[in-house]
């Protein structure tokens, strides 16, 4: 039996195929993106030549130390691709971000790149977004305030929610790379993702949320029967 992290590692080893050299690259964050980096990391001492722009510190600690060329969206404001995991993603490539708390960056990493390509193992695959608790990064002041908007528009939209800010492993509250707070909101199935992600981003207290729309343009899903693409 193939077990999850393998599957994972072949979904990263099949993006990497779609690599090639001189490549302005956006390096994701999460449990899959790890063994893209690792395997990314391998193929630049082979020989390979590209630049990456990481999404997290945690990806681009783990990129120095495989060696990988990095830049900033300063210095390289325009990305060819971006690959990166998801907690969820459907077939019309709409994805639920954000489980490992930076949802800010990969969405902006993202949305510089002209292609980006999700990895997931089967499990991410769903038929309707929402089994997954919503990240949504949320300013420190006004808290409470935003948390009772996020709950209005959830309503408006005729879902409920049930809202928890999420803690760190000492328990202490969590803080994004960016300083913020993360709320992971409890939705149900989301019957409408683009409407929800419209009604989320208009909220001042909102700094971003996990709805990626018309972001992924393709997604290597590995399953213990092979791998798959989407949308390629």
């Amino acid at each position: 039996m193939t077990d999850t992290d393998d599957l994972k590692r072949q979904a990263a080893l099949a993006a990497l195929e779609h690599v090639t050299n001189g490549m302005k690259l956006g390096i994701g964050t999460g449990s899959t993106a790890v063994h893209l980096v690792r395997g990314l990391g391998e193929r630049v001492r082979g020989g390979l030549h590209i630049v990456g722009v990481p999404t997290s510190e945690r990806t681009a600690k783990l990129a120095r130390e495989e060696g990988i060329p990095l830049t900033t969206l300063d210095e390289t404001p325009h990305l060819d691709l971006t690959i990166d995991g998801a907690d969820e993603l459907d077939r019309s490539l709409q994805l639920i971000k954000g489980g490992g708390g930076a949802l800010l960056r990969e969405k902006i990493v993202a949305a510089a790149s002209d292609r980006m390509i999700v990895i997931a193992d089967g499990s991410k695959l769903v038929d309707r977004l929402g089994a997954f608790p919503l990240p949504i990064e949320v300013n420190h002041f006004g808290f409470g305030a935003t948390l009772h908007a996020i709950e209005a528009a959830a309503h408006r939209l005729g879902q409920q929610v049930t809202l928890k800010r999420r803690l760190a492993a000492d328990g202490a509250p969590f803080v994004t790379d960016g300083g913020h707070a993360i709320v992971d909101a409890s939705f149900g199935l989301i019957r409408e993702p683009e409407a929800m992600s419209l009604a989320l981003a208009a909220i001042p207290g909102v700094v971003e949320h996990g709805l990626f729309i018309g972001l992924a343009t393709a997604a290597v899903i590995a399953r213990p029967d092979g791998v798959v693409w989407l949308g390629a």
